[in-house]
């Protein structure tokens, strides 16, 4: 009993030491966290400064229009609204709804498709005046375009709007088209295709060639240098990798619903990822999963935080 009396103490004593070693750890382990945290807080403002910069005059934004802020092409769509309208007849409606549902179902841009469509559209337009094929694009906005607006990539245009800084659509689109586009979704502005026109009416021919790959990479440093802007404070963003020349020109480029060879490109240069097409996760290269995927009032709030993301 002596024995027993003397280990009983002791087994309590230590039972009692062990749940105080267990707390204080606990504890410390709680206080680091919470230090670790606080301290990589620190570390990502100081290193991460806020993207777009408020007030950044030497700063722009320059969207592609198809597929990265509008569902499928312009063009097509414009077209639709075109036969509605009776410009032309059902067989030339059959071309451009089969050239419409190649693009959604390929998500990508083939030069060869959209110039046969450029072609199409500049042949249905011919004798028109300027003045009423913008005036229609305003009913197509609302008819066709309007609901194929990604609601993300609106709310990414609207943080750098919300920055202070100009944003432009930059498209092979027609620049009237891609102006009405511009206007209605609050942007500052549009580069686009320039159809050749003569007191005001169309004549059926391009001035130099659609705005496309290189092209629209051409046309960012124009505007850039007239406006006196940056590019290495720019930021760009496209789904094509037809578009890598206009990525590679400013100094944050964006992948949005990005085709197989324009993800790739981009996670090989940790470009920052998004795609709105599915509900999936994204592909994650520098920026949340979560971010700007709602509407555009409370996908801004998102957006902004996105940008805020090392890239």
């Amino acid at each position: 009993m002596a024995a027993l009396g003397w280990l009983t103490p002791r087994r309590r004593s230590a039972t009692a030491r062990s749940v105080l070693a267990g707390e204080a750890s606990a504890e410390a382990a709680r206080k680091s966290s919470q230090e670790l945290e606080e301290q990589q807080a620190l570390d990502q403002a100081a290193e991460e400064p806020e993207f777009p910069v408020v007030g950044d005059d030497k700063a722009a934004a320059f969207f592609d229009l198809d597929n990265t802020v509008m569902q499928g092409a312009a063009i097509f769509h414009f077209g639709r609204g075109l036969y509605k309208r009776k410009f032309f007849q059902r067989r030339e409606l059959t071309r451009f709804a089969w050239q419409q549902a190649w693009f959604r179902l390929a998500g990508v841009e083939d030069p060869e498709h959209m110039q046969d469509a450029r072609d199409s559209a500049l042949s249905i337009v011919k004798g028109h005046r300027v003045s009423e094929l913008m005036s229609i694009g305003e009913e197509i906005y609302d008819e066709y375009m309007a609901e194929r607006i990604w609601p993300g990539t609106r709310a990414l245009a609207q943080a750098h709007l919300d920055a202070g800084q100009k944003v432009w659509l930059v498209t092979a689109a027609p620049v009237e088209i891609a102006t009405v586009i511009a206007r209605r979704l609050g942007l500052t502005g549009a580069l686009g295709t320039v159809a050749e026109s003569i007191g005001g009416v169309y004549t059926g021919k391009l001035v130099g060639e659609p705005l496309h790959g290189p092209a629209k990479a051409e046309a960012v440093r124009a505007l850039a240098s007239a406006e006196g802007l940056e590019l290495g404070r720019c930021a760009a963003y496209s789904d094509s990798h037809n578009d890598i020349p206009m990525l590679s020109l400013v100094g944050h480029p964006y992948a949005i619903n990005p085709d197989a060879k324009l993800r790739k490109y981009a996670r090989e240069r940790e470009w920052r990822l998004r795609d709105y097409r599915t509900g999936r996760k994204a592909a994650k290269v520098g920026i949340p999963a979560a971010a700007g995927v709602g509407a555009v009032a409370g996908g801004t709030a998102a957006a902004i935080a996105l940008h805020r993301r090392r890239r």
